[in-house]
């Protein structure tokens, strides 16, 4: 009780201070199947989103802020698995973003800076460490299949 209490008082707060209400919109595909829903500020989406496809099936979540898909999403199959996950800002992917291969049973963590692969790349096939990755704007620079020979050039990489 005392949670929602908070949730809502923050609620209450930020809605006084835009001057803007805050409410909850649904949107629906032709079929009358629930398509997105999340939070609204006049017309603009603001906070926590989810999307589905015409079948009911969760396609995507994550946070708005001012419009703009910014902090942690998610990205789901028709089976309901995760394909990939990672943040924005400003509706740009920056950050560690992770992309599951799931017929492969490979996982590939990348480093996004301004929308592009920006950093290292890690390839996990079935959770061990295979190989590593380096790109500067989208492009790869640099490839290693060896712990030694990765930490030989790139002494100082942190991930």
């Amino acid at each position: 009780m005392y949670f929602k209490s908070i949730c809502f008082i923050v609620l209450f707060v930020s809605a006084c201070f835009t001057n803007e209400p805050i409410s909850y919109a649904k949107m629906y595909h032709t079929n009358g199947n629930l398509k997105a829903e999340g939070w609204v500020m006049g017309e603009i989406k603001t906070k926590y989103w989810k999307f589905y496809d015409p079948n009911g099936k969760l396609v995507s979540q994550g946070d708005y802020k001012n419009g703009k898909k910014s902090g942690y999403w998610y990205f789901y199959n028709d089976k309901g698995e995760v394909l990939k996950e990672g943040h924005y800002k400003e509706d740009v992917g920056t950050n560690w973003w992770i992309f599951y291969e799931l017929a492969k049973n490979e996982n590939r963590k990348i480093q996004f800076k301004n929308g592009k692969k920006n950093g290292y790349s890690l390839i996990y096939k079935a959770k061990k460490l295979t190989r590593v990755e380096k790109y500067e704007n989208d492009q790869k620079t640099g490839e290693w299949t060896s712990y030694f020979s990765f930490k030989r050039d790139n002494p100082n990489a942190r991930f």
